[in-house]
């Protein structure tokens, strides 16, 4: 017998799921007073600061990601603005995640407010993942939260799928088959598609690539050519609907930033923040597995301009030692500051070696076996004492002139872990 062959014209491999104004979607669903109003949420509570997410009511006045927060409040009568609580954002998305994978198992998740799920089988066919996408939304609806809207994708390819969750929004559901492209696609800008940026968008331009027709009408081939890479190839099968192979990517830096409230900008405060962002740092690559041999202390100066200095050691994740890399740099970054006020501050640590694959020289050496022994039990031990009893319980230092505004943020692409709420 003959197996079952799941497909139909539109060719469908993929569903693609993108929360709406994700962190002000949660705010009005934690706080039934701001639904329905222009509320943006923002890291520091200052017009000098910007909007990390926006509600749509705030959208319609030309409010939106990015937008700083002295402008939103005069683009936006009666705008509410809520200060971001990261921690609340990633415990939600779990909630989501779990509720779609009621559903259909999550391949990927792509950031905090998007995820990837392949469609198989009798999914594969258009009116079964539909049906899917429905109760998807459904599901989020009644058992996370009303006010945790999303648009869905549909598509052969994860970028095609990703691109239809952005043709109608909010709310939105587009099927975005094989049998409608490219029409379905030349009307929109090349910026439009995920993975095109302002650079990349000069590149094309000056290849004389100006819409996606353009770039459609390409060999893959050229596309690589002129995108200066393997990724220009990548990208066109994925236009094209066919998913190129997953690369395998390597860990090379754990880090942390934050962007200072205006009484935390002066030098001294700004260097103090630096120090907790180390701390959490190096509990992090601890809990991680790895050690570091180089630390990077970097600042953007509050009337623009960025300043950045680098310290090598020997590979360790012992705190002390990392403090005392800490010291140094802030030492010769001082040099360059002077009494310039800083908007943000960061730390990261690269060089990295997994503890898991460290292997002796010829006489049997180690990374560990150049670290202090008990400093690297302290350092544990204080990891465990902040997990249990919750960050800053024991710090080294003087903690009462540490600024405790240093908890940990979601960036583009990684989704912090919960205990790192606790480091």
């Amino acid at each position: 017998m003959t197996p079952q062959r799941w497909t139909d014209a539109a060719r469908l491999n993929w569903l693609f799921l993108d929360l709406n104004s994700y962190f002000a979607s949660v705010e009005q669903q934690d706080d039934p007073a701001l639904r329905g109003k222009p509320i943006i949420v923002a890291p520091v509570m200052s017009d000098t600061s910007f909007a990390i997410a926006a509600s749509y009511a705030a959208k319609a006045f030309g409010v939106c990601t990015g937008t700083r927060i002295g402008d939103a409040r005069r683009m936006c009568p009666g705008l509410i603005c809520v200060p971001a609580r990261h921690d609340v954002y990633v415990d939600y998305h779990h909630r989501i995640v779990a509720e779609v994978e009621r559903h259909l198992p999550v391949t990927k998740i792509c950031s905090i407010d998007e995820v990837a799920c392949a469609l198989t089988g009798p999914d594969k066919l258009g009116r079964n993942a539909v049906a899917i996408a429905r109760r998807i939304k459904a599901g989020i609806a009644a058992q996370v939260g009303e006010c945790l809207g999303s648009s869905i994708g549909l598509a052969p390819s994860r970028l095609l799928a990703k691109i239809a969750s952005n043709l109608h929004k909010p709310d939105g559901l587009t099927l975005l088959g094989a049998d409608a492209l490219p029409g379905r696609l030349l009307h929109l800008d090349l910026i439009a598609l995920p993975g095109i940026g302002r650079n990349m968008l000069r590149r094309l331009s000056a290849a004389g690539i100006h819409s996606v027709s353009d770039f459609w009408a390409l060999t893959p081939s050229r596309a690589r050519n002129v995108w200066g890479g393997i990724d220009g190839e990548r990208f066109w099968y994925a236009l094209h609907g066919l998913d190129p192979p997953e690369i395998e990517t390597k860990r090379g830096s754990i880090g942390h930033s934050h962007v200072l409230a205006p009484e935390l900008r002066a030098p001294a405060s700004a260097l103090g923040v630096a120090r907790r962002l180390m701390a959490k740092t190096a509990s992090r690559l601890r809990r991680m597995g790895y050690r570091a041999s180089v630390l990077t202390l970097s600042v953007r100066l509050e009337r623009g301009g960025t300043l950045a200095c680098e310290q090598r050691f020997p590979a360790t994740f012992d705190s002390f030692a990392l403090l005392h890399a800490l010291d140094m740099a802030q030492r010769e970054l001082c040099a360059s500051l002077g009494t310039q006020l800083v908007r943000k501050i960061g730390v990261t640590l690269s060089g990295l070696t997994p503890v898991c694959e460290e292997q002796p020289d010829l006489f049997g050496w180690t990374a560990a076996a150049g670290e202090h022994v008990e400093r690297v039990k302290l350092s544990s031990a204080l990891d465990r004492l902040n997990a249990r009893y919750g960050r800053d319980t024991v710090s080294i230092g003087a903690a009462d002139r540490l600024p405790r505004y240093t908890g940990t943020k979601v960036a583009f692409n990684r989704i912090p872990d919960r205990a790192e709420f606790r480091e």
